[in-house]
């Protein structure tokens, strides 16, 4: 009994040491003030915030010109921001005579056909120099006379356009609150600016169907 007892004892103590070796073994092999990594000890680290990332990449202004000059380039960058957002037609940008789904159903109406009102202030320069009192008196008279065709002319294309803006605009909105007499002075005056100087752009082609 006492020599099975012992066995037993020694086993225990073999085992023991062999459970605490690896360790000591790999405790050995670390340098004296090695430190364990996150990874090491099953830490995972967070990720910081894409926002916060970009907030250190910023550095702040050196002094006040730079930080004067960042302003002005940061002011610039949002002003062609808008003019083109303005131009390209976003809601965003437009100013509030612009703005609404019936307004841009006029837009389109107007720039999709010839309107005479292009043509009004070059008739109208023409005009001026040609009703001058040094011109002579058939020049004069031409000149009054093409006044009066351009007048009448824009006259009846402004009747045209305001009939196809009441026309479409109360079959596809016919619970608006706009004002019809706005949306016609405001596609009339559209009718006056020269295509290529109308803001926003024109979205349509000349002759396509609205």
């Amino acid at each position: 009994m006492p020599s099975l007892f012992r066995r037993k004892s020694a086993d225990l103590v073999s085992d023991a040491v062999e459970q605490v070796t690896p360790e000591s073994d790999s405790a050995t092999s670390k340098p004296k003030g090695y430190t364990p990594s996150k990874k090491e000890l099953g830490l995972q680290t967070p990720k910081r915030q894409t926002a916060q990332r970009r907030h250190d990449a910023v550095q702040a202004p050196a002094n006040r010109r730079e930080a004067m000059k960042n302003m002005r380039e940061r002011q610039r960058s949002e002003r062609a921001e808008a003019s083109a957002g303005m131009r390209s037609g976003d809601e965003r940008y437009l100013l509030a005579r612009d703005r609404g789904p019936e307004r841009a159903l006029v837009r389109n109406i107007v720039d999709s056909r010839r309107t005479a009102g292009t043509w009004f202030f070059v008739g109208a320069i023409i005009v001026f120099i040609g009703s001058t009192g040094k011109m002579p008196l058939q020049v004069q008279i031409g000149a009054n006379l093409l006044w009066a065709i351009l007048a009448v002319t824009v006259v009846v294309d402004s009747i045209l356009i305001s009939r196809r803006i009441k026309k479409l605009v109360t079959e596809r909105f016919p619970k608006t609150t706009q004002r019809l007499g706005s949306l016609y002075l405001y596609g009339i005056m559209r009718g006056l600016t020269f295509r290529k100087m109308r803001v926003p752009k024109p979205q349509v082609e000349l002759g396509a169907k609205v």
